[in-house]
């Protein structure tokens, strides 16, 4: 194992130091770092002073590859309190779906210290198995906050690390928002009436909008800042208006009973660009707005209007058993993927099977298993491991392992005759004290 030299520890206590200055200015930071991420920066200023070559330098830049491969799948909204370990180089990586036009939101939180830098990258899960996660977005490693907008439809990582030697108490939450506002005055998504994709002439075509559904004359909104680029009137669309807001999409508003704008406009998001009305091919119909928007082509614009639920469930266990170990209470409690009453069952486990709780999120820990299982399981299934449930006589030497297999990292000495605490059990291993406090697994007897 590679130990810090006086030099390298110096250094990397400069790290934090080194960014301050260089953000100070853009031009010295993209000429020292070029157009990397706040992660990437970080890892070169690692790799710089030589600390890739240590083992807190190197289990660091492996944490966060780590991280990617074991993300933890969530449903929005999600809030989740956990620990990082300042003495561990760790990473946590959160696997959430998103469908085109959606806006995640995560927001990092830390306690009692909140001046430390970290790093939070979002990447997208390649459809073609065995690629490489892209990323796709970095927040301020100061900001805590990152805002993105997907432009597909697919699963997404969202990856915390802090900086070496650094971290405590912390919570994420994680919010999908709409990236639209409704582009109709005092309406919501119950005044859809005609959705993207349905046919359109006998089957010939497919509807490329949302057809909203209002009185004449009721305000069509912008739906996003941008700027107007035509406004016209056709036979299908009838008055309409076209608007580029300010991410590089598309809106088209038909069928306007008046346009209230001009081309060049600069607009903000629930600006009047006329009212409803049903001129151009709609005039059979009752009055409505046809909503479209297109990047490359059409696509479906609910998303992107959906409001959903934002406000996670708040974590209702102990607080103070984050890091720790717990064991179950009951004979198959069920380790589930999402915590949720309804989600996949993981693993069902035995009677008193300890449980490292990684964090908590409404009614349940986030747990890792003796055997790797990283799941859900209801907080009152468990209790903390405060009074071993027997005591055990070691009646030949053994040693205290650091995981529930023989071939596992042995801890200590275990003497013949010592009489050790049983906090838990788990297969044919016990979970015990042993005689210098520490905790670890002895081959069951």
């Amino acid at each position: 194992m590679n130990s810090y030299s006086a030099g390298n520890w110096l250094r990397l206590c400069g790290l934090p130091l080194l960014f301050a200055v260089s953000g100070c200015g853009e031009e010295p930071l993209r000429e020292l770092f070029g157009s990397y991420t706040p992660h990437e920066r970080y890892e070169q200023a690692l790799r710089e002073a030589g600390l890739d070559q240590t083992a807190l330098g190197s289990d660091w830049i492996a944490a966060a590859g780590a991280a990617l491969d074991a993300a933890i799948t969530v449903s929005t909204p999600y809030r989740e309190e956990s620990y990082l370990d300042p003495r561990e180089a760790m990473a946590t990586a959160y696997r959430v779906p998103l469908r085109r036009g959606q806006r995640v939101e995560a927001t990092f939180e830390s306690e009692p210290d909140s001046s430390y830098q970290v790093f939070i990258d979002l990447f997208l899960i390649p459809t073609r198995p065995g690629a490489t996660p892209r990323r796709l977005a970095s927040a301020d490693s100061l900001e805590r906050e990152l805002d993105y907008v997907a432009w597909r439809e697919g699963d997404y990582l969202i990856r915390i690390q802090p900086e070496l030697l650094r971290g405590g108490r912390y919570s994420i939450s994680i919010v999908v928002r709409p990236s639209l506002r409704f582009p109709v005055y005092g309406h919501d998504t119950t005044a859809i009436g005609s959705w993207y994709g349905d046919p359109r002439d006998g089957g010939r075509r497919r509807h490329q909008g949302l057809d909203i559904f209002a009185p004449r004359g009721t305000p069509v909104l912008a739906a996003a800042d941008g700027v107007v680029r035509s406004t016209r009137s056709n036979r299908l669309g009838g008055n309409v208006v076209w608007l580029r807001d300010n991410l590089g999409r598309t809106h088209y508003y038909a069928h306007l009973d008046t346009q209230v704008v001009r081309r060049g406009e600069r607009v903000q998001a629930g600006d009047t660009l006329g009212f409803v009305g049903n001129t151009g091919n709609a005039r059979t119909t009752p009055p409505h707005l046809h909503f479209g928007i297109y990047s490359r082509g059409s696509f479906d614009p609910y998303p992107a209007l959906q409001q959903l639920p934002t406000t996670p469930v708040s974590f209702t266990g102990d607080r103070s058993l984050i890091g720790e170990f717990v064991r179950v209470t009951r004979v198959g409690a069920p380790i589930q993927a999402l915590p949720t009453t309804s989600s996949s069952i993981l693993a069902e486990l035995p009677l008193h099977t300890p449980l490292q709780v990684e964090a908590g999120t409404g009614a349940y820990y986030r747990v890792r298993s003796p055997d790797g299982t990283v799941g859900f399981v209801a907080a009152r299934l468990t209790e903390p491991l405060e009074s071993p449930i027997r005591r055990e006589v070691v009646t030949s030497g053994a040693m205290l392992l650091s995981d529930p297999v023989s071939t596992a990292v042995a801890l200590e000495v275990v003497a013949a005759g010592a009489e050790v605490p049983v906090l838990g059990t788990f297969g044919d291993f016990l979970f015990v004290q042993g005689p210098s406090g520490s905790t670890g697994w002895l081959a069951s007897p």
